[in-house]
């Protein structure tokens, strides 16, 4: 058992570092011909075009104002239902619900990128003059919906997990119910709940299927989510059904933009892990 243990620990570590090697390796191709500079300030994205430019900020751009976007739903919600779910709901509630919000992680990103599409963005149109019918405000609410349960989850966790103790004092000294989640029960899990924001924006920028079906595929500098624009994941899924010769310059963007994609989630599960663990030493 030990032994077997110890393969699909290091299966995991392999694999890892599998992908990290593939990445390197083909984005090195890609490197020697686009210099980094070009390649992190330029502001067109045309890899496939004649007068090829290889600049990935619109792309970038697109991923972090939809990560941005859906946390500004994700964190107000997810903090109000977690402090709910840790101070003021009863044990059948808690157990019933947090179940049922969590249940939102199991349906495919595929039916919420239509749901964004065909349903969600008809509405938004009603309301908000000069809405394209593939834009980015659309899939960033269906995202930030899609990681509240991560948001909750870890949230909760951190919350209950401050001791009685400190609700107790609070208590004592005439504080309300609010007043002790205020001031007591968040201050005390704030590296857990922290941690659970950075873990959120980290799912935010690597989803996929959602910005393909509804956010658009033209690589696009735009502040404007009423506009659309290509995600990074979603020019990976554009680049990965064409017809690109193996080994072109082309075809080296989609494991260049994957590097880019692969260190950004990294920094923020990095930050998130560490939050995470200097929040469990702490009690």
């Amino acid at each position: 058992m030990a032994a077997l243990m110890f393969l699909s620990a290091a299966l995991s570590v392999f694999v890892t570092t599998a992908i990290v090697v593939i990445l390197v390796t083909e984005s090195w191709v890609f490197f020697r011909q686009v210099p980094l500079i070009e390649f992190l300030t330029g502001t067109v994205w045309t890899p496939v075009f004649t007068d090829a430019r290889f600049g990935i900020l619109p792309l970038l751009m697109a991923t972090l104002q939809v990560a941005v976007f859906a946390l500004f739903i994700a964190i107000p919600l997810g903090t109000v239902m977690a402090v709910y779910l840790s101070e003021y709901a009863s044990v059948r509630v808690r157990e019933t619900v947090k179940p049922a919000l969590e249940l939102l992680a199991a349906v495919p990103t595929v039916v919420f990128g239509y749901f964004a599409l065909l349903v969600l963005t008809p509405l938004l149109q009603k309301v908000i003059p000069g809405l394209a019918g593939i834009n980015l405000l659309s899939p960033s609410i269906i995202i930030g919906i899609m990681i509240l349960p991560y948001v909750v989850s870890v949230s909760e966790d951190a919350m209950r997990a401050v001791p009685n103790g400190l609700r107790e004092g609070a208590y004592a000294l005439g504080m309300a119910r609010w007043q002790v989640a205020l001031r007591v029960v968040i201050p005390g899990a704030f590296s857990g709940i922290t941690a659970a924001y950075i873990l959120g924006m980290s799912r935010a920028v690597g989803e996929t299927m959602i910005l393909a079906i509804a956010g658009g595929q033209n690589p696009n500098l735009t502040f404007d989510p009423r506009e659309g624009a290509a995600t990074i994941t979603a020019y990976i899924v554009q680049m990965s059904l064409g017809d690109l010769p193996h080994g072109s310059l082309a075809y080296a963007t989609i494991f260049s933009t994957g590097l880019v994609l692969f260190l950004i989630t990294l920094c923020f599960n990095v930050a998130g892990f560490y939050l995470r663990n200097r929040f469990r030493e702490a009690y």
